[in-house]
């Protein structure tokens, strides 16, 4: 694995900056450090050679941007490639609740928040945010999924789905036809489940996970 440069972490942070809607100067603010400590002039010393942010400095931009450190990852690594976009959040919980999806799965109406993520080929994209311990080991409260309800669901992909009844799981397709759908549990403590498919209102596959 290459290691990583000088100029891959400044320009990381410099794309860190922009993301939040910041000059560098105002990132260092927002993180509560000297406002200089993100300056072009401070990356380099009197003597020519380079200087790093401290890993302290780029914990607390992260933790002030609200920013997740594999996100981080991207900015160093994507060579600029990799379009950055906001999607909207909610907490799991809230999901099950009337008001946050139309009847076909895509995300509608006010409560959600937005989440900077690099993009995904479904504009209706959205993420949720796990809560409780009924997924564990594949999900763990306070992961962030991203769901994309325009993505075809095959057998083995995990999805989430909504019930008539207002239900919301996550689980993993195991097999879909016209007249139910077999869902296996994430977690052995919970059963599996067959639905009949008039029973759903949607199914939306899971395309990316926080962990």
């Amino acid at each position: 694995m290459p290691m990583l440069t000088h100029n891959q972490i400044w320009t990381a942070i410099d794309r860190l900056a922009a993301r939040a809607k910041l000059t560098p100067s105002g990132l260092a603010k927002k993180a509560g450090l000297d406002p200089t400590t993100f300056n072009k002039s401070k990356r380099v010393t009197p003597e020519g050679r380079p200087r790093w942010p401290s890993t302290e400095s780029v914990a607390k931009a992260l933790q002030a941007t609200s920013t997740k450190f594999d996100i981080f990852v991207t900015l160093i690594s994507d060579g600029g490639k990799a379009t950055m976009h906001s999607v909207p959040l909610i907490g799991f919980a809230q999901a099950g609740a009337g008001g946050f999806f139309d009847d076909g799965g895509f995300p509608v109406g006010k409560g959600w928040e937005e989440i900077a993520f690099p993009s995904v080929n479904d504009e209706h994209a959205y993420a949720l945010e796990i809560s409780g311990d009924s997924m564990k080991p594949a999900y763990r409260s306070g992961d962030v999924i991203i769901v994309s309800p325009g993505a075809t669901a095959r057998k083995g992909d995990r999805v989430v789905v909504k019930t008539k009844d207002g239900e919301v799981m996550v689980k993993e397709l195991k097999r879909k036809t016209t007249k139910s759908v077999e869902l296996k549990s994430l977690n052995a403590e919970h059963r599996d489940r067959t639905l009949p498919a008039a029973d759903i209102v949607w199914l939306a596959r899971i395309v990316w996970a926080s962990q």
